[in-house]
């Protein structure tokens, strides 16, 4: 099932053309352990600076 998944980080490795992540896989952790309440409280781990 192909998805498309939005970024606005420009200085991720991933970031592509279109505001588009181009990472094979995604990973997003909660910060207050298994359970978020909204997406303030979640970080995503497939972050990887450009350079």
């Amino acid at each position: 099932m192909q998805q498309e998944i939005l970024c606005e980080v420009y200085n991720c490795k991933y970031w592509a053309d279109g505001n588009k992540c181009s990472a094979e896989r995604i990973y997003v952790v909660s910060q207050k352990g298994k359970e978020a309440s909204n997406s303030e409280e979640t970080d995503c781990k497939t972050f990887t600076p450009e350079n």
